[in-house]
């Protein structure tokens, strides 16, 4: 895993998978966002593929930054149009998505699990950085 810290963009996957949202047409992110999580969230009880991860986690932290009361997005790994001002429309259903597949993401049988487990120092920061995500999507559901 390519990450130099524990934040949702801090990987070299979600790095690109921002890169990629950030060159799609305003219209089409909102459909990228849900495939990423939807993908998760449905992924069932295979192992988990740590890259598959790291965009869903960059992906709910966009959704969240959306979120009345959530986290601006301020990394120079984030998506360029976020940075400037910018905005995403997403539809009401997709907070929940976010949240099932963060709480997949945090499964045992999860490669991003094991690889930050791996790091006991890092592994809490880790977990702590999607639980944050995780309550700010959860607040809006509850809303």
């Amino acid at each position: 895993m390519g990450a130099w810290d524990v934040g949702p963009f801090d990987n070299d996957t979600a790095a690109d998978w921002c890169g990629d949202l950030d060159e799609a047409a305003p219209e089409e992110r909102p459909v990228l966002i849900r495939e990423v999580l939807s993908r998760v969230a449905e992924h069932g009880d295979e192992y988990l593929d740590s890259g598959e991860a790291e965009e869903a986690i960059a992906a709910a932290a966009v959704v969240a930054s959306q979120l009345p009361g959530g986290t601006a997005v301020d990394t120079a790994y984030a998506p360029d149009f976020l940075l400037e001002g910018g905005s995403v429309e997403v539809d009401d259903d997709v907070p929940a998505i976010a949240v099932r597949a963060l709480d997949r993401i945090v499964r045992e049988d999860s490669e991003w699990r094991d690889l930050w487990e791996e790091s006991e120092e890092s592994y809490p920061l880790a977990l702590a950085s999607v639980r944050s995500i995780r309550a700010t999507l959860e607040e809006a559901i509850n809303q």
